[in-house]
């Protein structure tokens, strides 16, 4: 007898010892797998078609032990204090209280910064998130502008965003669509060629709507060999999304 009495659909979420497994077709995929995503704390059991759901959902069930543990795994989110240090865009950054109007302070030599105002007597996420949404916003725009200059085409309009499954998106402009890119400002947290990388990615994207060797040349023109920055994305990026969700939260 079937151990599934229905059809399973694509996006559908299994229970598998009390953790959420999202099931997933992807026609490009060879074979069933599980891939563990700690930001949104599921894992995803993808099929290379509907009909083999069944097979990614049984997979799933028997790497039982493999979820548990990578799920166990996940970083812890990060809370926020008073003279906590962060970095932003590779500058260690001190976070202070004493107001409610963030603002940003270099310090005497130049190699750090202070972000102050950032509440009355404890730290408030949501300003310093505010804060750091400004400052992602503005570097963005200016890396956007100079990439786009090389590859000869028009900058398009910037905005920040904070999804959970991806770093940047592009839309092309169209016939009666203007281009734009929605950059993550959590980017903000990573080392700056890190995050110049997918600002140049998007700014690709601008040019070729794929991802073949056009697309990859034109990545290689902005900013070099992108796999260092991609692979510290995929080791670093939970943390990036922890950034200080348990204090919102709690706020």
């Amino acid at each position: 007898m079937s151990l599934f009495r229905k059809r399973l659909a694509d996006g559908e979420r299994l229970d598998v010892g009390g953790i959420c497994v999202r099931l997933r077709v992807n026609p490009r995929a060879r074979r069933v797998s599980l891939r563990a995503d700690p930001v949104v704390g599921e894992v995803i059991a993808t099929a290379p078609s509907p009909e083999r759901l069944k097979d990614a959902a049984a997979f799933a069930r028997s790497r039982s032990d493999w979820i548990a543990q990578r799920m166990a795994d996940r970083p812890a989110p990060a809370g926020l204090g008073d003279g906590e240090m962060v970095t932003v865009f590779g500058v260690p950054c001190v976070l202070e209280t004493g107001g409610r109007r963030p603002r940003w302070l270099a310090t005497p030599d130049g190699t750090s910064r202070r972000l102050t105002g950032c509440g009355e007597t404890a730290v408030d996420p949501q300003l310093v998130v505010r804060a750091l949404r400004r400052e992602a916003l503005s570097v963005f725009r200016q890396r956007v502008q100079t990439h786009c200059a090389a590859l000869a085409v028009p900058t398009p309009s910037i905005a920040v965003m904070d999804a959970r499954t991806r770093w940047g998106s592009c839309t092309p402009a169209g016939r009666e669509r203007a281009a734009s890119i929605r950059l993550s400002w959590r980017l903000s947290l990573a080392p700056a060629e890190v995050s110049d990388y997918v600002v140049a990615h998007e700014c690709a994207h601008l040019i070729e709507a794929n991802h073949g060797p056009g697309f990859w040349s034109h990545v290689h023109a902005l900013v070099g060999d992108h796999r260092p920055h991609r692979q510290w994305l995929r080791t670093y990026g939970s943390s990036l999304h922890a950034f200080g969700r348990q204090a919102t939260v709690a706020h």
